[in-house]
């Protein structure tokens, strides 16, 4: 892609980029000209400005003499031009105070986060919650419901709690489901969930001569309780910030983009995504391949713990966002945030 823009041509597109992230506007060459020290005429940018919209990089709205950015002009801005802004050790240690929240719970901390992303970026915050089967096992609950309906608790070490009601035998008294809460967090302590799946049918397939009726009885209640994996969440906040933007006064794109916030189910894909290559994912507009997001891009950055990556983060908003910010913005949070959750690996 980069052989068929010369130098010239880069720093026009570089400047008419940032001009619109900074003013919605369409950006005309007299006003190129006048903000930047190019050193040509308005004439000459008029031209360079012909060539990249031939090439698929500008585009102009309507009637309007100036030109905004594709998405493949965006695209190649942040693959060839952007520069990212780098935080300093006071932004740093700034965002790190706010992230002091020992003591709380996963899902709270999580959904904190979410929060701060949006308060610092104005955009939508977003936090994909750890898989279940990807936390360690803390310990088990059976808690007596009715004389065949019993809750298994599952909570992993970093605060993560799945539930599940299943159906017992009758005739079991909670002190015996008490020994069995006793004997599988004995034997199931400090393994992932998805290797707590694994021992528990090795445990079963073992010789039955070996295992008296109660301890066969909590392997089967607790594999029956882990065979459905429960829904992934997806943390959203800072939605009202989209409507701050002027590409959001379309009623109908707006709607399709609240849509998308209201079902998540678009984001947890998108987020999953981007769970699959370490570092910052960008997403810009129809990259995606969601229709409801149009016009939108995703930064996004993988969170881990000693054992790798559990959860995705982001930030959601218009395809002009001032990039060179909100990348070192969501990149630090991920590392702060995989720093606060390394405890569950521990």
């Amino acid at each position: 892609m980069s052989e068929e823009i010369n130098d010239r041509s880069r720093k026009i597109l570089e400047a008419i980029i940032e001009d619109y992230i900074a003013s919605a506007e369409p950006v005309g060459s007299r006003a190129v000209t006048r903000r930047h020290h190019l050193g040509v005429s308005p004439a000459t940018v008029r031209n360079v400005m012909a060539d990249l919209e031939e090439m698929g990089y500008l585009k102009a709205p309507h009637t309007s003499a100036g030109r905004v950015p594709t998405e493949k002009g965006y695209r190649f801005y942040i693959d060839a031009l952007l520069q990212v802004r780098h935080f300093s050790e006071l932004e740093k240690e700034r965002l790190g105070w706010r992230y002091r929240l020992q003591g709380k719970k996963t899902d709270e901390l999580l959904r904190e986060a979410g929060k701060i992303l949006s308060e610092i970026s104005h955009y939508t915050g977003l936090v994909l919650a750890p898989r279940f089967s990807s936390t360690i096992f803390h310990h088990i609950e059976f808690i007596k419901l009715s004389r065949e309906k019993t809750l298994v608790v599952f909570v992993s070490s970093s605060g993560l709690v799945q539930n599940k009601i299943i159906e017992v035998d009758d005739s079991l008294t909670q002190r015996e489901l008490e020994q069995m809460t006793n004997y599988l967090n004995l034997t199931l302590t400090g393994l992932t969930i998805h290797e707590v799946k694994a021992r528990i049918l090795q445990e079963m397939a073992q010789e039955k001569a070996l295992y008296d009726k109660l301890m066969k009885k909590a392997l089967q209640y607790s594999r029956e309780a882990l065979q459905e994996e429960g829904e992934e969440e997806v943390f959203i906040e800072g939605t009202v910030h989209i409507l701050e933007h002027p590409e959001f006064a379309d009623l109908e794109k707006m709607k399709r983009l609240f849509r998308a916030f209201e079902q998540k189910s678009i984001l947890v894909e998108l987020l999953d995504k981007s769970q699959k290559t370490q570092g910052v994912q960008i997403f810009i507009g129809n990259e995606s391949e969601y229709q409801e997001i149009e016009g939108c891009s995703l930064i996004a950055s993988t969170f881990s713990n000693r054992r790798g990556t559990i959860g995705t983060l982001g930030v959601i908003g218009p395809t002009r966002m001032p990039y060179s910010t909100v990348i070192p913005i969501v990149d630090y949070t991920a590392k702060l945030l995989s720093h606060i959750l390394e405890g569950d690996a521990r």
